[in-house]
């Protein structure tokens, strides 16, 4: 029988190696298609706009190949390399408190990912962004939101991470359902927060001002039985140039949120049918349903590490000889991606069906014609390839193609399904 050492290496091959394969066949997919956009987009989005996402894509997907070298390495560091054994080394002859030294190797590992992250965040911001016009963002600002998110992230981080940890030795066999109680608890409490005290940190709201479009909005929720805490408008334009609209929040807190950029893209009636979009994925429950899927995962993960956490040849077999909670903790969330990735497409495949589902209850109720426009003009403004690999796509397009989706559209709208 293999031991978990080899059995880890084998892994870790096939999943990035199936990575590099993905964006190399993603590079060659969409240069090839450069100068020829699907017949369906040849009268809304030039040749010259259509190069543009197709350069956008290939820059984007060439940084991920660093991005999963740094990632591989990084794991291979922390594990075979002796790396989290040397931060649990460097956490014991700080504090002798077992907690504590917990705290300090999870945090640690996480600033050194972090901080060896860091520079192709940079590059991606200020150089890829940039390039193609939709940077926004200052130096100063990258680093005053980087100082927001690590303060907020040890505020929040830290008491979680000393309950998991305080949890998992007091509770005995059955710590696993406390700690997924616990984990549950604290999603749903930043879920419901999070609108009102953590976005404003980050960004400004203001009520929608627009009347024809309010006006436009009032009539949609009225119509689909839609309740929430009010429309807003987001400066989303102070970081970038892209467009986004989005729900957020549990029961009363549930605010519909505009970024600038996205009013300045569509006229009122595609604004409109973008909504609808959204509303598509309240009414059909998505947002609940991909919770309690969280939830089940969840589960199933806490109680995958009860097993491992008593495992000698797992901590062996990576190269760790620290059997304590919290590095049994670092190493089964370090190398599960590694031996889950190959059912990445299952996910995929269930968000666009969400997806199609949403734009069914746009095209119901509001006309398919705009939500079609308005993806074009979507697709168009934010340089979205509308010639990706399909096997790329299908691992991690959580999206329809373009041609899919309106194509879609069109027969729900009994459109022309020729030309747009």
């Amino acid at each position: 029988m293999p031991s978990f050492h080899n059995v880890f290496i084998a892994a870790f091959i096939l999943a990035y190696g199936l990575k590099l394969w993905l964006a190399l066949r993603q590079m060659r997919h969409v240069y090839v298609h450069r100068d020829a956009p699907p017949a369906v987009f040849t009268d809304s989005i030039g040749q010259e706009a259509h190069r543009k996402a197709a350069d956008y894509t290939l820059a984007k997907t060439r940084l991920s190949l660093p991005h999963l070298a740094l990632d591989g390495a990084l794991l291979l560091f922390f594990t075979l390399g002796g790396g989290l054994q040397w931060l649990a080394d460097q956490a014991a002859g700080l504090t002798g408190s077992p907690l504590w030294q917990g705290v300090i190797l999870l945090l640690g590992l996480t600033v050194i990912s972090s901080a060896a992250e860091l520079p192709l965040s940079i590059y991606r911001q200020f150089v890829i962004e940039a390039r193609f016009g939709f940077n926004r963002q200052t130096l100063a600002g990258f680093f005053v939101d980087l100082a927001k998110q690590t303060l907020l992230g040890l505020a929040l981080g830290v008491p979680l991470i000393l309950l998991t940890l305080w949890l998992m030795q007091v509770m005995g066999g059955m710590w696993w359902l406390w700690v997924w109680l616990a984990w549950m608890a604290f999603n749903l409490l930043v879920l419901a927060v999070y609108p009102t005290f953590i976005a404003p940190l980050f960004n400004k709201f203001k009520p929608l001002e627009d009347s024809d479009l309010k006006s436009r909005i009032e009539n949609l929720l009225a119509r689909t039985g839609f309740h929430s805490s009010g429309v807003f408008v987001m400066d989303g334009s102070k970081r970038s140039s892209h467009g986004n609209a989005y729900f957020t929040g549990l029961g009363k807190s549930k605010r519909i949120v505009f970024f600038d950029t996205l009013l300045g893209q569509l006229d009122p009636a595609q604004t409109e049918a973008v909504l609808a979009h959204e509303l598509g994925h309240y009414k059909h429950r998505h947002v609940i349903k991909r919770i309690v899927l969280m939830f089940v995962l969840s589960l199933a993960m806490l109680l995958a590490l009860a097993a491992l956490k008593q495992a000698d040849w797992f901590y062996a077999g990576l190269n760790v000889g620290a059997q304590t909670d919290a590095a049994a903790l670092a190493l089964f969330f370090l190398v599960l991606p590694v031996f889950i990735f190959p059912v990445t497409p299952l996910m995929s495949l269930y968000s666009r069906k969400h997806e199609f589902e949403a734009d069914a209850f746009a095209a119901e109720h509001s006309h398919p014609a705009d939500l079609v426009s308005a993806l074009v003009a979507l697709y168009r403004d934010n340089a979205a390839t509308l010639t990706p690999d399909p096997v790329y796509s299908l691992f991690y397009d959580s999206h329809p193609k373009a041609t899919e989706r309106i194509a879609r559209l069109q027969a729900l709208g009994n459109l022309q399904a020729l030309r747009i």
